[in-house]
């Protein structure tokens, strides 16, 4: 199955962590992204033509979104059993329906890829310049929603900060074009979508929310509750294809990118491997996941996590992990080593 691949170690890597299934007869589970097809969803099209998800006995189909407000409700609705989204836009989506069958179970952006980007040459590089200048920053963006929490651990003045919402498509070209002087977004989708669009790297400036205060949480595997309290093993055969595809992207990035680009052709592929490979770095493979393998939390981290957004955002319930986060589904932690 794995010859197709480049090395004999990567082969054996993914070998490893084959899940046989739960099912003699493939099951059709439709996954819902976040966001387009980039770097950061290859290892999950990798799961796929690797035979990973086969080798759990599923058949999954991935489809793109446009942003956690749009994955959340298409898992709470039933119409996706399983999706990509920001835990953080989850709870708040949860506190406004709290009967919504929808909940985390895997944990991916250990470490939140939330920022601010902006260019030095127009006098961002802190988060305090950010007062008086103008912000670009799409509605439904997950750095967007924590932009609050990153502000008051930061001191910002906020009303001396011009925001301007785009939209999604708009974002870095008007980053580009001068229009605004910085934008919120996910680090490796705003810098490489600037790069892309000729802005020379020096002149890009990250700021990471998760290094200036901020101790959220990022994207994870979400469920229809109600799906997986009915098919608790097919959960557990698909995240733990999830966990083996992420480990096969750590091995072989260009691997996991030739995955994606047979469902985006019109994709970069240096760009897309550049942009995989922040995201390894810089929000999968944490100490802590390095430690205890992929997906799950630390309770102490995602209860300081909580107190930071009851700073900025009022609960209609007293907020708790439990209504958020179940590791119950997750594969044994040697299964989630991704090294």
């Amino acid at each position: 199955m794995y010859t197709r691949f480049a090395s004999a170690a990567f082969a054996a890597s993914l070998a490893a962590l084959s899940f046989t299934g739960a099912a003699s007869a493939e099951t059709d589970v439709p996954f819902a992204l976040d966001w387009k097809f980039e770097g950061p969803s290859a290892p999950y099209f990798l799961a796929i033509d690797a035979g990973l998800f086969a080798d759990a006995g599923l058949s999954v189909e991935i489809s793109e979104g446009k942003g956690s407000l749009d994955a959340i409700p298409k898992v709470a609705t039933g119409a996706f059993p399983v999706g990509f989204a920001d835990i953080n836009s989850l709870m708040r989506f949860l506190d406004q329906n709290p009967d919504a069958p929808v909940k985390a179970v895997m944990m991916i952006y250990d470490k939140p890829p939330f920022a601010i980007v902006g260019r030095k040459s127009l006098g961002v590089e802190t988060p305090k310049d950010l007062e008086g200048k103008v912000l670009g920053a799409p509605p439904p963006d997950g750095a967007w929603a924590q932009f609050p929490i990153f502000a008051a651990e930061n001191d910002l003045d906020v009303d001396a900060i011009t925001v301007e919402p785009v939209g999604f498509p708009t974002r870095e070209p008007m980053l580009a074009e001068g229009k605004v002087a910085s934008v919120t977004g996910f680090s490796f989708s705003s810098t490489l979508n600037l790069k892309r669009l000729g802005v020379p790297q020096d002149d890009i400036s990250v700021i990471l929310m998760a290094d200036n205060g901020v101790a959220l949480y990022g994207n994870a595997i979400i469920v229809n509750t109600d799906y997986a309290a009915e098919n608790p093993e097919i959960v557990t055969g698909f995240l733990g294809a999830i966990a083996a595809g992420w480990k096969g992207a750590i091995a072989d990035p260009g691997a996991a990118v030739d995955a994606l680009l047979k469902r985006n052709p019109a994709a970069d592929k240096e760009l897309e491997t550049e942009r995989l490979q922040m995201s390894i770095d810089a929000n999968v493979l944490t100490d802590y996941v390095k430690a205890n393998g992929l997906g799950g939390i630390d309770a102490d981290r995602m209860a300081t996590a909580i107190e930071q957004t009851k700073s900025v955002y009022t609960f209609s319930a007293e907020p708790e992990m439990s209504l958020y986060f179940d590791d119950s589904y997750l594969p044994d932690a040697a299964a989630r080593m991704l090294q």
